[in-house]
């Protein structure tokens, strides 16, 4: 068996996040807490999705979310890219459009009290300061 084959999601975004996110907490609880406040009863579940043996299930991303302490959308997103396939994420995008994160959110309510609510386009140069601000 191949790597590949025994860890197929191992390069997705959502495992190394939810490994780095357990270390960020390391501090505050145990991988095994973790575990229990997403509602796994088998904790080794959180172990797998971690290495990338298994996928985490979509009805599963809220709990998750929670005990990792971040944002929902953020994780679902990640979760979505596990299917595969463009099409479950275009179908995901068509009814449900766009999804925002909370931090999103506000960035967006912050850009709208900038622009006194004026709906700005975003041209070259907004794009370019935006850019800045992440060093891009």
């Amino acid at each position: 068996m191949t790597h590949s084959e025994t860890k197929p999601y191992a390069s997705t975004r959502l495992a190394k996040f939810v490994e780095r996110r357990i270390l960020e907490l390391k501090a505050k609880k145990t991988q095994s807490t973790i575990a229990s406040e997403a509602g796994f009863s088998q904790h080794n579940m959180l172990t797998s999705i971690k290495l990338g043996n298994s996928k985490l299930p979509l009805d599963r991303v809220p709990a998750l979310a929670k005990a990792l302490e971040v944002d929902s959308a953020f994780l679902f997103m990640m979760a979505v890219e596990q299917l595969g396939g463009d099409t479950t994420e275009l179908a995901i995008r068509k009814i449900f459009g766009t999804l925002v994160t909370e931090n999103e959110t506000a960035w967006l309510e912050e850009i709208r009290k900038a622009s006194d609510y004026s709906d700005p386009s975003l041209t070259s140069r907004s794009r370019a300061a935006l850019r800045g601000i992440f060093g891009k």
